[in-house]
């Protein structure tokens, strides 16, 4: 390819490239719509190192779900109460051979909550279980219907959510059409293309006309 019209279409390029960064608007977050596991430790929440299944809590653990839409556990949202084991199980005194765990069970927020479901008010409950029992056995007991998936993934604590299960959302369905933000009282927020689109298209023509025009006068 002779130089300058490689030179010409090189600049073209680097014109459409710019143009399409500024043009582009920022990538639709996603994540997933689950029950995440946690454990107090002392005054803060610990993501769970393992599923509920697989722990063993000590009487006098206190254990917390939440429903949210996250991306990772790195971005998981905590339960919002942050009760102590004796204010959960005040009235449930020790047994011989049981153990007591305390947990907190946060249903989320209506934006994270499925199309056409209202998640429950938060609560709390203390579980009497053998010594030997899991969370999950301790979560049957005092939270029932539980739901699980093929691959033992919690999908249901209470009966809620009815359906699904840690299924990816982005973040425009994670919010219910009960909470959908207000329309913009600006009329001119969708009566067209936005400034910064305009400003996009307008590098890109700006650019892809100067490599045209030094492209010719390099053959002149």
């Amino acid at each position: 390819m002779p130089v300058r019209r490689r030179t010409a279409v090189t600049g073209l390029a680097l014109a459409l490239t710019l143009g399409a960064g500024a043009v582009a608007g920022p990538a639709e977050a996603a994540g997933y719509r689950y029950w995440s596991f946690w454990d107090r430790q002392g005054t803060t929440w610990t993501y769970a190192t393992q599923g509920p299944a697989g722990a063993h809590p000590s009487d006098g653990d206190v254990q917390g779900f939440r429903f949210a839409v996250s991306a990772d556990s790195k971005d998981a949202a905590t339960p919002r109460s942050a009760p102590t084991f004796a204010q959960v199980c005040a009235s449930t005194p020790a047994k011989p051979g049981r153990k007591r765990v305390a947990l907190a069970l946060d249903f989320g927020t209506p934006q994270d909550a499925p199309g056409g479901e209202t998640p429950p008010a938060p609560r709390t409950a203390c579980a009497q279980v053998p010594e030997d029992a899991t969370t999950a056995d301790a979560l049957a007991a005092v939270a029932k219907p539980l739901r699980y998936n093929s691959a033992a993934l919690l999908c249901a604590i209470a009966g809620y959510p009815r359906t699904g299960c840690g299924e990816q959302v982005s973040s425009k369905s994670a919010t219910s059409p009960t909470t959908a933000p207000k329309a913009s009282s600006d009329s001119s927020s969708d009566s067209g293309p936005s400034l910064g689109l305009l400003a996009g298209i307008a590098a890109v023509l700006t650019l892809a006309a100067a490599a045209i025009w030094q492209s010719r006068r390099r053959r002149d």
